[in-house]
């Protein structure tokens, strides 16, 4: 059985070579991420153009995901190299200080409207979470505060006020210019850092489609605004992502695994993909095996029905950037052998506003309940499979398309595998007949399975799907 959870790796120097790209994709990447925080527009594309190479070397459909910096609030520099704030001692965040203007009484900001976001007896956390600073007065631009936490402080460390609240926009100006890249670059999914609510995602959408864009839009959830409007971000979003590192430090560590059980459970409720990422297998940045709490970490994000799990810093630039997919791998698949991921209840309630949506859900309920080898749906947009992905299943939906953009869309929804087969040049008469051929050739099943298929009557007409019959092959 193939693996169903999908499996995100970073680009960087570690694997900035088509030979390691196809690597990555040998051992089970799914989807690249581009992460915009780091390189220039030239290097964007470059990684790009050596992801493409390296997946059709590997004859694997595999999306590209490019990840705006978004409003990262961060310390600015310091005139000497790092400095150790002590336990109690006075330190000052002067947004008035140049970008090397820091030594160990104060420090300059890269975002200057700081002093008026916070006020006195806030906290602010630098370095996720490391250092913690109370604010005791805010003067003009200088923000005098006593440190809670001490520790060693380096340049360009971000921010973090615990509760949230800063003003910063959701888009900066290197955004904008990010997102007419991505749109060059013709991305399958574009990741918002930071937005507060649906109107951030909109704004985002609205820049892609002007650009000439057609990615999905991933709403990085960091931000404790950004939980108390879940739905309403899920909603205007084409999926979310639950990014641990800032939204830990802002809600606090303890209310953390409580949050990513509930957006995982919302994501999938709203028939959007979700994404766990932020430290899932850190140590092997440096070690050759995961520890057995970040074993135990990526499983129970499986479990609880994730898309896709992420790596960052382990596959950018770690020692072993082949090795942690393949460890992410096994533990995706042992995860997946309980009984719980292939149980659903999802929307068994529920009315349906559309025919092919209604398709999507019979089809999976038949599924659970006949033995059936595989699920095809003939598929313009990918509508169809995304349905079928929500419904928890150990039995996989094999995506059968005619458009490469489609075939990339759907690499990330959970169990559901693209495969190229273009349906109008067919016999509308042996469509599904010549379908099975093309999964018995791929040894995907074999003669005399039960498969499902969903399709619609007018072939290539997107959000036509209206049938679904079961045929032994």
């Amino acid at each position: 059985m193939p693996r169903r959870t999908k499996i995100v790796a970073t680009l960087g120097p570690a694997v900035a070579t088509v030979d390691k790209l196809r690597q990555l994709v040998a051992a089970g990447v799914d989807v690249m991420r581009i992460n915009f925080s780091h390189g220039q527009a030239e290097d964007h594309g470059r990684l790009a153009a050596m992801a493409r190479e390296a997946a059709a070397a590997e004859e694997r459909d595999v999306a590209l995901l490019a990840d705006l910096q978004g409003p990262k609030i961060r310390i600015d520099g310091f005139r000497n190299g790092p400095v150790e704030l002590r336990d109690g001692q006075r330190f000052v965040l002067d947004s008035s200080l140049g970008p090397k203007g820091g030594d160990e009484t104060q420090v300059g900001l890269t975002y200057k409207g700081l002093p008026g976001d916070v006020q006195a007896d806030d906290v602010l956390l630098l370095d996720d979470g490391l250092i913690a600073l109370r604010v005791e007065s805010v003067e003009g631009q200088r923000i005098h505060t006593r440190v809670e936490i001490g520790g060693r402080l380096s340049d360009n460390k971000g921010i973090n006020r615990q509760g949230g609240g800063l003003s910063a926009p959701a888009l900066t100006g290197k955004d904008r210019e990010d997102i007419r890249t991505a749109a060059d670059l013709d991305v399958d999914y574009l990741a918002i850092s930071f937005p507060r609510s649906a109107e951030d995602v909109d704004q985002a959408r609205s820049l892609l489609r002007e650009a000439g864009g057609q990615a999905g839009i991933i709403a990085k959830i960091e931000r404790s605004e950004a939980v108390e409007a879940i739905d309403e971000i899920i909603m205007a979003s084409d999926g979310v992502m639950v990014a641990r590192g800032d939204l830990a430090v802002e809600i606090g560590d303890a209310e953390l695994p409580a949050v990513q059980k509930m957006i995982i459970h919302q994501a999938r409720d709203l028939n959007r993909v979700v994404i766990v990422a932020t430290q899932m297998m850190e140590s092997m940045i440096t070690q050759p095996r995961p520890t057995r709490a970040e074993v135990l970490d990526v499983a129970n994000a499986v479990m609880d029905g994730t898309d896709a799990v992420m790596l960052s810093a382990e596959t950018a630039t770690g020692q072993y950037p082949v090795r942690v997919v393949e460890a992410m791998e096994r533990v995706c698949v042992g995860a997946e052998k309980q009984p719980r991921t292939q149980r659903s209840r999802h929307r068994l309630d529920s009315r349906f506003e559309r025919i092919d949506e209604a398709i999507a859900m019979a089809s999976m309920y038949t599924a659970n309940h006949l033995d059936v080898r595989a699920i095809v749906a003939l598929t313009e947009s990918g509508s169809t499979p995304l349905w079928m992905s929500r419904i928890r299943s150990g039995i996989p939906i094999y995506a059968l398309t005619r458009h490469e953009r489609t075939r990339r869309r759907v690499t990330l929804y959970r169990g559901v595998y693209p495969v190229p087969y273009d349906i109008l040049h067919h016999d509308p008469k042996k469509i599904l007949e010549d379908a099975a051929d093309v999964l018995v050739n791929m040894g995907a099943v074999e003669k005399k399975e039960l498969l499902i298929f969903t399709k619609g009557d007018f072939e290539g007409v997107a959000g036509g799907t209206n049938a679904m019959k079961i045929l032994r092959v």
